[in-house]
């Protein structure tokens, strides 16, 4: 008998961050991989709309630059972030004030300065900034469990206490105190704590919803109500704290560990680079699959794909549509509104949360002045993020709000886009597995944000553990014996 012919080792479905990581692994280990995705675009819900200049995310998440598998993730090389401002910008009362911005930072001088020297620098066109500070990939960060980032070198940097905002905030630290918001001392011993906490101590304390663990750490209710519950809700998009709280100390220890970052160009930048840095006809585009085994993928119009092992990279609910028994979370909803306008509101390159929940608006950023790429010359690009169902006039809304948040009239702003993705962030409760199984049988493999933490680090974690699993499986390198081309498809 003769062995079959397969058309490649292995067969990835879905070309998300995470199906194109693991291809990356496992053709750097020797493994032929094919990627078939069904959209005509790769990314799934990193995407990016363009519309007359302007490049939209569908779901605006900032990275964190303590994110390790970001580094480590091959053909991310050349991924270029961009940094917010240091810390973040709260809104409260009627005033913004910045928080945990990391002590060298500079503080509300530090602030200043930055938005200053925004404001006044070279313009390579009118009213559109050079960009800042340009941010490789981090370097000297190492894989601990489950991603979580370890550094070698030196202990964190401590993080500074709350000072006023220098474009629109006032008063300073007293101020601050005044208004409840945050016990800075306390704050900033309790970050800074964090930062350098192993994450296998983190992942050893008793598991509760995120807003129970934090009443129970001694912090004051308003320092979880006015810093804590909206920084957590930008980075978790979970404005109840309902996640586990093993997820939010792992979101914060990022968070104080490290600035918060945008891909220059869009979301899309991260999954387009890992697709442009595979093999020519790695990916193909516009194919769907209709069922997998551990040997084969059935599509509906490009027939079937032979292989030695499968690997379902999708979201969580089409991964349960090809993997009948797979359990499927709950999500939470993300929108996102785009505004332009010609006078960006001063608040620079932060980003802005309302620590007030005023309004439908959970953060907010003028983008553009992040990454200039993403508007034309002379417009200003703010995007805003609302969390949960919105509201039926969710525009004129988030326009209301906007005005409050940024202390400027909003009614001659122009909406670009409402991008509503119902099914945008696996929710996270207690109890969450962190390390939910990647290898179903030998041959059949899953992967996403849905089998770790719902955010990217998760995914590309997840990734690495599905790869790692194919190659003990498989024997990394053996050689196949491809008779058979593969069938028609279109290639990224």
């Amino acid at each position: 008998m003769h062995e079959p012919a397969y058309q490649a080792d292995v067969v990835v479905v879905g070309a998300g961050i995470a199906g194109l990581a693991t291809a990356h692994r496992l053709i750097s280990a020797g493994v032929s991989t094919t990627v078939l995705e069904a959209s005509h675009t790769v990314g799934g819900r990193m995407a990016t709309e363009k519309v007359d200049g302007f490049r939209l995310d569908r779901i605006g998440r900032p990275l964190s630059a303590a994110y390790p598998e970001l580094a480590l993730t091959p053909g991310l090389e050349g991924l270029t972030l961009l940094p917010y401002a240091p810390g973040v910008l709260l809104h409260s009362e009627g005033r913004r004030h910045r928080a945990g911005a990391p002590a060298g930072a500079g503080g509300a001088r530090g602030a200043l300065h930055a938005v200053r020297a925004l404001a006044s620098a070279p313009r390579s066109a009118p009213g559109r900034p050079v960009p800042g500070p340009r941010r490789p990939l981090p370097s000297g960060v190492l894989a601990g469990p489950l991603g979580a980032a370890s550094r070698s070198a030196s202990a964190p940097a401590p993080l500074a206490p709350l000072p006023a905002d220098a474009p629109g905030g006032e008063g300073g630290p007293a101020r601050a105190r005044s208004l409840g918001l945050v016990a800075p001392l306390r704050l900033r011993a309790a970050l800074t704590r964090l930062a350098g906490t192993p994450v296998e101590r983190l992942l050893a304390r008793p598991e509760l919803p995120a807003a129970e663990a934090l009443a129970l750490r001694g912090l004051p209710a308003r320092t979880i109500g006015g810093f804590l519950r909206p920084l957590l809700a930008a980075l978790l998009c979970d404005p109840d704290l309902t996640t586990s709280s093993r997820c939010a100390d792992l979101a914060l220890r990022s968070f104080a560990r490290g600035r918060l970052w945008l891909p220059e160009g869009g979301a899309d930048a991260v999954p387009e680079l890992l697709a442009r840095t595979l093999p020519p006809g790695t990916v193909h585009t516009g194919v769907r699959v209709t069922s997998v085994a551990t040997n084969a993928v059935a599509t509906a119009e490009h027939g079937v794909f032979r292989c030695r092992a499968v690997l379902v990279a999708t979201d969580a609910r089409a991964a349960a549509e090809l993997l009948p028994g797979l359990r499927v979370p709950e999500f939470h909803p993300v929108t996102v509104v785009h505004h332009t306008t010609e006078d960006p509101p001063p608040t620079g390159t932060s980003l802005l949360l309302d620590a007030d929940r005023g309004g439908p608006v959970a953060h907010t950023a003028v983008v553009s002045q992040v990454d200039p790429s993403r508007a034309p010359a002379g417009r200003a690009l703010v995007s805003s993020t609302v969390l949960g169902p919105p509201p039926a006039d969710v525009d004129d809304a988030v326009r209301g709000h906007l005005a409050r948040l940024y202390g400027a009239p909003t009614t001659r702003w122009e909406t670009l886009a409402v991008h509503h993705t119902a099914d945008a962030v696996p929710v996270m409760r207690p109890p969450h597995d962190l390390r939910r199984p990647v290898r179903l049988l030998a041959g059949l493999y899953v992967c996403g944000d849905h089998r770790d933490t719902s955010t990217v680090q998760g995914a590309l974690y997840s990734a690495h553990r599905a790869s790692a699993a194919i190659l003990a499986d498989l024997g990394a390198g053996r050689p196949m014996d491809r008779a058979e081309p593969l069938p028609t498809a279109r290639a990224a």
